[in-house]
């Protein structure tokens, strides 16, 4: 399994920062590397519930997506499984600081020989993915 890690601390709360998941328009609007844009065509934001979407890459190609909300705790984490290709779990925890909330990115894949290839591509989209959140919950940075 490869294991990629990222942080980010944003000067809100972490109620704030749980808004721009469970708020599906918000959502699509930071989801994704820089480029992207989204369309959610299910969106159960709930532990157990279903998430189906597509991104719409830069390039004109539509990238379908599957994955399951495995465990959701309001202000404090967010456990999805992508159960469609490529495999991985990613669990976002969300803790308050001095400063605001520190968001903490934990994915494993599954597949070890992809997350290696790919892990350049991987280490940059989820930087770009965090920096995206931090500007919509701080909008005025």
């Amino acid at each position: 399994m490869s294991i990629f890690e990222h942080h980010i601390e944003v000067p809100v709360t972490p109620a704030e920062v749980f808004g721009a998941f469970e708020d599906s328009e918000k959502y699509a609007t930071w989801w994704g590397p820089d480029g992207f844009s989204n369309t959610f065509e299910i969106f159960e934001f709930r532990t157990g519930g279903k998430w189906k979407y597509i991104m719409h890459g830069p390039d004109g190609r539509d990238y379908p997506n599957e994955s399951e909300f495995v465990e959701i705790i309001p202000d404090a984490r967010v456990h999805i499984r992508h159960t469609s290709l490529p495999r991985y779990d990613l669990k976002i925890s969300l803790d308050r600081t001095e400063c605001g909330t520190l968001v903490s990115w934990h994915a494993v894949f599954e597949n070890e020989t992809f997350a290696e290839k790919m892990r350049d591509f991987l280490e940059g989209a989820n930087e770009q993915n965090l920096r995206r959140l931090a500007g919509v919950v701080t909008p005025s940075i």
